[in-house]
């Protein structure tokens, strides 16, 4: 049981971590761009989502409810509001630096709040994530012995590991930050942007009009 509990862990933290999905860019670019702290503050705010989420579908789970998730409608309606979503997260990324010839523009990093809460939006209405957390409750229920409070402690343990591990990425990204000119930075925030706007696109797509196999 132990052996396995451990093995699960390291697939979802995994899973979670390098996953290339819009957060996993989006945390990578911040990191670059605003520095540790606030792409700390964005890494914590997709934790908590996921850590909500999980929740949410072991109640689910625990009182056959899954069919709120599995809905076609429901789908639809979370993919299309999570697609335009993207595709405004990603606008922004388009937007013209500031000339920094003008030493009197100072260039701040987001609020916390806002950092938290674009981690948050970012990860909790993606429809591919709560797909996610369904089969990652699924798998692991069973051993636990369908227990909601020890599938709790599992995935708060659990996302603490992938918590820590965000917070690794980022430091990586930071490092990265003294190496690059502001064109490159340019490439890669309108980077960035055009792959949040694919991946809503695609959202879109996939939910109303039929799928896409990336």
């Amino acid at each position: 049981m132990i052996l396995s509990l451990i093995s699960q862990t390291l697939l979802i933290v995994l899973f979670l971590t390098f996953s290339f999905g819009p957060a996993f860019f989006a945390l990578i670019n911040i990191g670059i761009k605003h520095g540790y702290r606030s792409g700390s503050l964005l890494a914590i705010g997709i934790v908590i989502s996921d850590f909500l989420l999980c929740i949410g579908v072991i109640l689910l789970v625990h009182y056959g409810a899954t069919n709120l998730i599995q809905d076609e409608k429901n789908q639809r309606f979370m993919g299309i509001v999570a697609g335009i979503i993207l595709i405004i997260f990603g606008s922004f990324y388009f937007r013209k630096p500031l000339n920094k010839s003008d030493e009197s523009i100072e260039i701040k990093a987001p609020s916390a709040k806002a950092m938290l809460l674009k981690g948050f939006f970012l990860n909790i209405l993606n429809p591919a994530v709560w797909v996610i957390w369904l089969g990652n409750v699924t798998a692991v229920s069973n051993t636990l012995n369908f227990s909601v409070f020890k599938m709790i402690l599992f995935f708060g343990i659990t996302l603490s590991l992938v918590l820590l591990v965000e917070f690794g990425k980022i430091a990586a990204s930071t490092k990265l930050k003294k190496f690059l000119t502001d064109k490159i930075m340019l490439t890669i925030n309108r980077l960035t942007g055009a792959l949040l706007i694919i991946f809503g696109l695609v959202l879109i797509y996939n939910h109303y009009f039929g799928k896409i196999k990336l």
